[in-house]
């Protein structure tokens, strides 16, 4: 279980607010992150890896303590073990898409799999710049998940990407998921993204000031 209650003052193009979480995310299974735009999903994506600190709080990932409001702690970000699939990609622009992976994985036959996961084998020398938006995406969330990660959060991981490679990439995804008992979660504001018997939703709101 990862249990978190924080808070966090939170500022931006949809204005000034509290984002206050108290909840827990099952291991091993896909939490979708519901609720409209402005109420802080992102950050909260941001706050389990670690890469935006709570004002106040604690996040428990199963017995391992990630952060500590009281005591000033925060377990570094390439220590928690997470892969993030960020908005934009946040590729590396003079590195080839093999390249992206072998950054977090130096076994060749996982990283081919990756890539026929993906549908970009033949696309494995080609530099960001050379790619379009949906395979951009589609390289960012290979690369997460290069690193075999124990959590992996993923922030609006498919909005580029038509309906039919939509769903065959998440067929496969969702494979991969089982076997490597991998807990997701998911920010969409797509119902049928990652929805199935097994997924489970959380919806996000927040307090104004």
């Amino acid at each position: 279980m990862i249990k978190i209650a924080v808070e966090k003052k939170v500022g931006g193009k949809y204005g000034h607010f509290e984002l206050e979480v108290d909840t827990g995310f099952q291991l091993n299974k896909t939490t979708r992150i519901l609720g409209p735009s402005g109420v802080g999903k992102t950050t909260l994506l941001k706050i389990l890896a670690g890469l935006v600190l709570p004002d106040s709080g604690k996040v428990v990932f199963e017995n391992e303590l990630w952060y500590d409001g009281e005591r000033a702690y925060s377990e570094k970000v390439q220590d928690r073990g997470v892969g993030f699939v960020f908005q934009d990609y946040a590729l590396f622009p003079n590195m080839s898409v093999a390249k992206h992976l072998q950054y977090g994985s130096n076994d060749s036959s996982y990283i081919s799999r990756l890539l026929e996961l993906g549908e970009m084998t033949k696309m494995r020398d080609k530099l960001p710049r050379q790619l379009s938006g949906g395979q951009q995406q589609r390289l960012a969330i290979m690369r997460a998940l290069s690193t075999k990660p124990k959590l992996l959060l993923m922030d609006e991981p498919f909005a580029a990407l038509d309906s039919q490679l939509k769903h065959r990439l998440i067929s496969g995804l969702k494979l991969l998921f089982a076997e490597q008992q991998t807990t997701v979660i998911v920010v969409t504001h797509h119902e049928d993204e990652l929805n199935d018997e097994n997924s489970l939703e959380f919806t996000l709101t927040t307090k104004e000031d």
